[in-house]
């Protein structure tokens, strides 16, 4: 089955629906599911978009914008999944809570609205893939059209850029959690502290990386071929300096630059 014919079987599930709520990050596959069911002649759209301290600032302001670009009824809402300790003391299903929390509020606003139908952008690579968070989407009922649709991420890349999205070659922007080895704790400051360290890199022009925090330690993970950048100055002792007013002690780059995921190592 070719990409354009899973489109269309994603097109015509959508439009049985009829209603929906879906999670939207702004990501690839959030965004390239809320363009389908734009298409699709559904009576009701409604995007939602957790707001937390795991989530980057930047990230947000695209999601607000890509879906009043698209015309869709966006809402925001404060998810609360600091305040878990299940989540805060960072096991490896962390991202469990964090969906659970939110599949919550997605529910609650689905009935408000009298919606049968919650989805997420769940793919068919991350059937796959080790995700905790497809647990809490069981239990919720969430529904992933992308998945029954067949789709893989090369697949959605390709069709979004075929659609006009900009959003068809966006570097993946996992929550700013992802960035602390398991067990170390995850608070507010030290979100925070990611955060910032890495929408000043952004500056630099590296495009996909991580800050990967280790209490007084940081490391970079940065393909190979940006290397070179970062490490020549003036941005070497720009990035160094900044990081280390921020109060990480050492600063380093991961020579086996960047991989998705790489918290998951200790647990391979």
């Amino acid at each position: 089955m070719t990409p354009e014919d899973k489109f269309s079987r994603l097109r015509q599930g959508l439009k049985q629906m009829d209603r929906v709520v879906i999670a939207f990050s702004g990501g690839v596959d959030s965004t390239f599911l809320l363009k389908a069911a734009a298409m699709s002649g559904l009576s009701g759209i409604v995007a939602v978009t957790g707001r937390s301290g795991s989530l980057p600032e930047e990230e947000l302001s695209f999601a607000v914008k890509m879906a009043d670009s698209l015309g869709i009824s966006h809402r925001i809402v404060n998810t609360r999944e600091l305040d878990d300790r299940n989540y805060t003391d960072n096991p490896p299903d962390r991202c469990y809570y964090c969906k659970k929390e939110l599949f919550s509020r997605l529910k609650e606003i689905a009935s408000a609205e009298d919606i049968h139908y919650i989805l997420d952008g769940t793919n068919a690579d991350d059937a796959a893939d080790r995700r905790p968070g497809r647990r809490a989407a069981a239990e919720a009922g969430v529904r992933s059209p992308l998945l029954d649709a067949g789709l893989s991420k090369h697949e959605i890349r390709e069709l979004s850029r075929s659609l006009g999205l900009p959003t068809w070659d966006k570097p993946a922007t996992p929550c700013l959690s992802s960035r602390f080895p398991y067990g170390q704790k995850i608070t507010p400051e030290g979100l925070e502290r990611v955060g910032r360290a890495e929408a000043f890199i952004k500056k630099f022009g590296i495009r996909e990386f991580r800050v990967r925090s280790h209490s007084g330690l940081v490391r970079i993970e940065a393909h190979p071929e940006e290397f070179p950048e970062l490490m020549s100055d003036p941005a070497r002792k720009e990035i160094t300096d900044f990081l280390r007013s921020l109060g990480f002690r050492y600063i380093t780059l991961d020579l086996q630059g960047f991989r998705s995921g790489s918290a998951n190592e200790v647990l391979e």
